[in-house]
């Protein structure tokens, strides 16, 4: 099996639960196909939709097609995410009731959000990093007291914080599994007037004293974080994890309207719409809207699905120059903005960083390890 095959197997397989074709389809591949199980742990780890994946062929009573080891393998790995989840979950209500107490409200994003919902049939499936919440421009400094003085501090503890538009450095607590981002935007500056806080806290669903976006805004967050602050729309490539969020979330709301009302993100969601709608099996849930541009950017998508050696220099050529770019960008602001300038200044005087420089440019070697 080449990657293309692969992933679009594993497309097809997030889907199997809701999709009577794609299951037909599978259960054929299944049993008249060599499948690269290998392959395919590689692939589904790499996008974090291992445990997704275990959990749908469960559903579809698939399991006895894959290998015992193999299955094995994943209960014991979505039990652990379970479990991380389970955790995960009870943090995420810990803090909100703390901050309701302090009159502020949270609402919860992204992974996290999806949990709290129940977005999810099991909550194994996703696999969550951070807990992501936004506040208010007013509730955001408050937010970082009450939860600074509940315990928690910064990950990363520099005597200086990286510039951040979107977030408050990362945070933690001790005993507890997930580390935090307080959000004040959810998007780079250059969008951040379109799709924000006050656009979105107009219609949170509220469960169980949770506060989440509405379908439409989480939909659009879902592909925002791959597409603009991971730089996605770039590199014309696909993040199964979210266009499997993407997919549950076509089954709430109509996809390809949910971002029509952002003209400046209508490009790059309607794009990430058209290569979940390819890789899933052309689900009509996620029917996009057909332009040009889409035209071009599925066929980039699938020029570098058959050649990954032209795909993987493309991606380095593109993360050279968006690297780059921001670290021009870094300098041109420090000229203007006394913030970005002080910043700037301890971040090159800092003994830690110019010695990991040093040894990134080969010009000192790194100490062995003891």
């Amino acid at each position: 099996m080449i990657y293309k095959e692969v992933l679009f197997f594993i497309g097809k397989c997030l889907t199997i639960s809701l999709e009577e074709k794609n299951k037909h389809e599978v259960e054929i591949q299944l049993k008249n196909t060599e499948i690269d199980w290998d392959f395919i742990v590689k692939i589904s780890t790499a996008h974090y939709v291992f445990p997704a994946l275990y959990c749908n062929l469960k559903r579809a009573n698939f399991l006895n097609y894959l290998p015992e080891e193999l299955v094995n393998y994943m209960v014991h790995i979505t039990d652990l995410n379970r479990d991380r989840n389970q955790q995960i979950i009870e943090q995420a209500r810990e803090i909100n009731s703390l901050l309701l107490e302090n009159n502020i409200t949270p609402i919860f994003l992204k992974g996290t959000g999806n949990l709290l919902e129940g977005l999810y049939e099991d909550i194994a499936e996703r696999m969550v990093g951070d807990i992501d919440f936004i506040f208010s421009k007013n509730d955001y400094p408050n937010a970082i007291k009450v939860l600074t003085k509940f315990g928690y501090s910064k990950v990363h503890k520099n005597t200086y914080d990286p510039i951040s538009f979107k977030h408050y450095p990362r945070i933690q607590k001790e005993n507890k599994i997930a580390a935090v981002e307080i959000h004040k935007e959810l998007l780079l500056e250059e969008y951040a007037d379109e799709f924000n806080y006050s656009v979105v806290s107009i219609s949170t669903l509220k469960i169980d004293k949770i506060n989440v976006m509405s379908y439409d805004n989480q939909l659009c967050l879902s592909i925002i974080a791959k597409q603009i602050n991971d730089k996605g729309s770039h590199f014309k490539n696909i993040a199964l994890r979210n266009a499997y969020d993407v997919f549950l979330l076509s089954k709430k709301t109509i996809a390809k309207n949910s971002f029509v009302k952002y003209p400046k993100l209508f490009g790059p969601l309607n794009s990430f719409l058209a290569t979940c709608f390819l890789v899933f099996g052309e689900i009509n849930s996620l029917e996009y809207t057909k332009n040009k541009e889409t035209e071009n950017y599925i066929s980039y998508f699938n020029k570098n699905l058959f050649n990954q050696k032209l795909a993987n220099k493309n991606y380095k050529k593109i993360e050279k120059n968006l690297f780059i770019k921001s670290r021009l960008s870094i300098v041109y602001q420090s000229i203007f903005k006394k913030e970005h300038r002080n910043w700037l200044i301890k971040r090159i005087t800092d003994k830690k960083w110019q010695k990991e420089k040093l040894i990134r440019l080969g010009l000192k070697k790194p100490k062995p390890n003891p």
